[in-house]
């Protein structure tokens, strides 16, 4: 198939051509740096699917343009999906596909990382370090033996935090609709209630995909049930986060800690080199003044191991819709 491959990185070419050479150079990818929306989407003309991320626009004016130009698969290299109208690809007779897990260990390290980052104060002790300024003043940390981690979100990536953490002798607490309770109990954590969470952690990390009921589950309200100079991890989706009220409590020093690696208007700032312009949005720049919160691009996925992955995935969702009308990882519009 001839499939046109948005917002695409060097390093998106380079996994990719590798994980096509290994399966024989099946399919034909155009690679276009452009993200995409309905700006953009006539240039998958001449295609019969396109590959997107997760800042890529797919709602119904992009999906009307696809369709109309003969494009069959929607080839997501992402896990999440909240970026795609699935009713419109459905009613457009658009087949959508997913990278469900490809590598939930780089996520739940990464996340680790910047909880320790975070409590060391590991990033300013770097900076002053090699300005010749050696003062500890600034840098006091707790231990992690014994503190409570609340996990919102056990899936993959989830539970493998869980482990992680009860590594370093944590208590591990969980929220989760769908509980995993036999792999929970094998890590020795346990299923709470929501207000339960927010009550008892010390350190929050949210690893929950982003649906209607998720959107700013992290409000004025559950920040305000939380324990004094928490810290909060976000490494899931943006949007999981009211920024505005995350602010408020910064400010008002019920949030001791962040660390994002997700922004909810992260289109148009994340995967691109700012570095000679201005932050234009007025939120995110409050973000950065704090010395208490660590932000990083969307980096968590960031791994070879991720990249080959997602690679490998995709190629293979796209050789099996191209066999038989069905990728092995299909998504389908939820009922209700």
């Amino acid at each position: 198939m001839k499939v046109a491959v948005f917002s695409t990185h060097p390093f998106d070419r380079r996994f990719f051509d590798a994980a096509n050479a290994a399966s024989g150079e099946a399919q034909s990818f155009t690679y276009l740096e452009a993200r995409l929306d309905m700006q953009s989407a006539p240039l998958a003309s001449g295609h019969q699917a396109i590959c997107a991320f997760v800042n890529d626009q797919l709602d119904r004016p992009t999906l009307e343009i696809l369709a109309g130009q003969g494009i069959r698969l929607l080839a997501l290299r992402s896990a999440g999906f909240n970026h795609v109208d699935l009713r419109a690809a459905a009613e457009l007779g658009l087949t959508v596909a997913r990278v469900p897990a490809y590598s939930p260990d780089a996520i739940a390290e990464h996340t680790v990382a910047m909880i320790l980052t975070l409590n060391r104060k590991i990033h300013k002790a770097y900076n002053r370090v090699r300005e010749g300024n050696f003062a500890l003043d600034g840098l006091l940390g707790f231990d992690l033996r014994g503190r409570t981690v609340g996990i919102v979100g056990t899936g993959k990536i989830g539970l493998n935090v869980a482990r992680i953490m009860r590594g370093f002798d944590c208590t591990v607490i969980a929220h989760d609709p769908y509980p995993d309770e036999a792999g929970l109990a094998a890590i020795g954590g346990a299923y709470v209630d929501w207000p339960e969470l927010l009550d008892r952690s010390d350190i929050i990390s949210l690893h929950c995909p982003l649906t209607p009921g998720t959107r700013h589950l992290i409000d004025a309200a559950a920040i305000a049930r939380m324990k004094p100079d928490v810290m909060l991890i976000n490494t899931s989706r943006g949007g999981v986060v009211d920024t505005r009220s995350l602010i408020d409590g910064l400010k008002n020093g019920r949030i001791g800690y962040v660390g994002l690696d997700v922004y909810e208007e992260e289109e148009g700032l994340f995967f691109s080199d700012l570095s000679d312009q201005p932050i234009r949005d007025d939120v995110f720049a409050r973000l950065l003044t704090f010395p208490n919160v660590l932000i990083t691009g969307h980096q968590a996925f960031f791994t070879r191991e991720a990249l080959s992955g997602i690679a490998e995935t995709t190629i293979a969702n796209i050789a099996a819709f191209e066999a038989d009308g069905a990728p092995l990882y299909p998504v389908t519009v939820q009922a209700g």
